[in-house]
C-alpha cells in the first residue's frame, strides 16, 4: 500500500459512529465523485462512507436539518454542484478566503461543534489541471459561461496571473456579478455575447463552463483554437461539443475529468484534515487511485 498509514491520526475510529460523506446536486446520478472519494478513503484505510443524493434548488435547508437530527452517523463533509454552490453560503458559519472571493462554496466541512465550515476546491482544481496541461501562467484568458464554475474559473485566471478574461455569455445583461468579480481579483472583464466568439482574438487559455451538451450555435475564431488550451470542465458526455470541435480544428484541449480530480482530491484533505493545503499521507498514490477510478 506504499507508507503506513496513521488510521487514528486521521481520526478513524472503530468505536464510533459511522462516518458518512455525500455530493449534493440535481441532477446527481451521472456523478463520478461517489467513485473518486470511495477510492481515497480505500487506500487511506479509512471506512468512511460516501454518496450521491439528489437535492434540488431549494432543497438544501431542509436537507441540512435532516442531517443535525442523523443519530446514527457522524456526518463528516458534503461535496456541492448545480444549483448549490451559491444556496449553501447562507448556511456557512465560516467560509475560507477562496469562497469570499468567487461567492460559491464546493465543499462544506462539519466541524466537531457542528459549525458548517465553507471551502472551494473548484479554483485549486482548475490551476492544478492546468499545471498537469504544462500551462502555470496566463496574461489572456477567455471564459465561456457565467454562473458558479465560471466565477471559480475567472478566480482561477487572476491566480494564474491573468491581465484580462473575455467573458462569453448568451445574456450579457445577466452576467454583471462575473465582472464585479472580476475587479475585485485585479482583472479586466468584457462581457460579449456568445456570437463575438467567432471573432474573437487569440489567447492562452480558455474555459468553458457550460453543461456538456450544449451547442453554442457558433465556431470559436481560428485564433482562438489556433492559440489557447481549452479545458472543458464538463466531462459527461466526453468529448463535448466544444471539444470535439476543438479538437478536430487541431487544438489543444484538457478533459473536464482533470478538474473533478484534483478538486475531489482537495475535497478529501479538507474532510480528513480541515485543510485544503494539507497533504494528505501518501498523496502520491491516492491520487492515482482516483485517477483510475474514473
Amino acid at each position: 500500500m506504499g507508507d503506513a498509514i496513521d488510521r487514528e491520526a486521521l481520526g478513524a475510529d472503530a468505536t464510533a459512529r459511522p462516518v458518512r460523506l455525500a455530493v449534493l446536486g440535481s441532477p446527481i446520478a451521472h456523478s463520478k465523485s461517489p467513485a473518486l472519494h470511495r477510492a481515497a478513503y480505500d487506500r487511506l484505510g479509512l471506512d468512511w462512507r460516501y454518496d450521491a443524493m439528489e437535492v434540488p434548488s431549494g432543497g438544501l435547508a431542509a436537507f441540512l436539518d435532516r442531517l443535525r437530527a442523523d443519530a446514527d452517523a457522524s456526518w463528516r463533509g458534503l461535496s456541492l454542484t448545480m444549483p448549490l454552490k451559491h444556496e449553501v453560503l447562507a448556511h456557512l458559519d465560516g467560509a475560507d478566503r477562496l469562497v469570499d472571493l468567487a461567492g460559491a462554496a464546493n465543499t462544506v466541512r462539519f466541524a466537531g461543534d457542528g459549525t458548517l465550515q465553507g471551502f472551494n476546491t473548484d479554483i485549486g482544481g482548475i490551476v492544478r489541471t492546468l499545471a498537469e496541461a504544462d500551462l502555470e501562467r496566463v496574461h489572456r484568458g477567455v471564459l465561456v459561461g457565467g454562473g458558479a464554475t465560471a466565477a471559480s474559473a475567472l478566480v482561477a485566471m487572476a491566480e494564474l496571473g491573468a491581465a484580462e478574461v473575455d467573458v462569453f455569455v448568451r445574456d450579457p445583461a445577466r452576467a454583471v456579478a462575473v465582472s464585479e468579480l472580476g475587479r475585485r481579483v485585479g482583472l479586466v472583464v468584457r462581457l460579449r455575447p456568445i456570437a463575438e466568439l467567432a471573432a474573437a482574438a487569440s489567447a492562452e487559455l480558455v474555459v468553458s463552463t457550460v453543461p456538456g451538451g450544449t451547442d453554442l450555435g457558433i465556431a470559436p475564431s481560428d485564433d482562438l483554437v489556433g492559440s489557447a488550451l481549452l479545458l472543458d470542465v464538463a466531462y459527461d458526455p466526453w468529448p463535448t461539443r466544444l471539444a470535439a470541435g476543438w479538437i478536430d480544428r487541431g487544438g489543444r484541449v484538457a478533459h473536464g475529468l482533470g478538474m473533478l480530480l484534483h478538486q475531489a482530491l482537495l475535497q478529501v484533505r479538507v474532510f480528513v484534515a480541515g485543510d485544503p493545503f494539507e497533504p494528505l499521507p501518501d498523496e502520491a498514490g491516492v491520487l492515482d487511485v482516483m485517477r483510475r477510478s474514473v
